[in-house]
């Protein structure tokens, strides 16, 4: 795939440390909901600095959208994305992604982990077919959580929050344990599907062998 200079359209933060930028889209330019590419900034010195980030729009959507968490202090692409505004220009490299919806079941994001699945249940609610579909969220405050609202009303009572961090009503305390997952699965012989922190991913995939999850039921993607 060539590669895209594309301009901003808009940009914006969403909660204190995410950004939601949108893009012009190119024509032809495909994704299936879920999928990311690398994006690097058409400035000098930070051409070649590429970063996966994941589609938020939907494949029909005349622009590109991309919902990112941002660090300041690692003084990397993140941060360079907060000097940018109307009319910079962003590159986008190779598309890609190993999360893709099959069928209705359990997603489990933690933090940033949840823009895959963002665009994925937009479409859902696009074809009127978000289901008994289930999203637990996993954050340290309920300042961190992405697109709360937007996920309250798709989801309404499938959207479970816990947080780590905070005793907040209406959100459980702590973290995600293999309790608490048996005690959300409704169904064992449906897809899980994951995206979050590598020790994340690494906890949640033993507590779903502790649970005799099939390995084929899991879709992953670690960010």
């Amino acid at each position: 795939m060539k590669n895209h200079h594309v301009k901003i359209k808009s940009i914006r933060h969403i909660t204190h440390d995410v950004l939601q930028i949108e893009v012009e889209k190119p024509q032809p330019f495909d994704f299936i909901p879920g999928q990311a590419t690398e994006i690097s900034i058409n400035k000098e010195g930070w051409k070649t600095e590429k970063r996966p980030f994941t589609f938020t729009s939907l494949p029909d959507d005349d622009y590109l959208q991309f919902t990112i968490k941002i660090y300041p202090l690692h003084r990397g692409v993140t941060g360079e994305l907060l000097q940018l505004k109307t009319n910079d220009e962003l590159i986008l490299h190779s598309v890609f992604g190993t999360i893709a919806y099959k069928s209705e079941g359990l997603f489990i994001a933690g933090g940033a982990g949840v823009t895959p699945f963002i665009a994925i249940f937009r479409y859902l609610h696009s074809k009127n077919e978000i289901g008994g579909n289930k999203l637990i969220f996993a954050n340290k405050t309920k300042a961190d959580i992405i697109l709360r609202s937007e996920f309250k009303k798709l989801l309404g009572d499938n959207f479970i929050n816990i947080l780590s961090d905070e005793d907040v009503k209406g959100c459980s305390h702590g973290f995600i344990t293999e309790k608490f997952l048996k005690a959300n699965i409704t169904d064992f012989n449906k897809n899980i599907y994951i995206c979050g922190p590598p020790l994340m991913m690494d906890a949640m995939e033993k507590f779903l062998s502790h649970l005799h999850i099939d390995e084929k039921f899991i879709i992953k993607e670690v960010f």
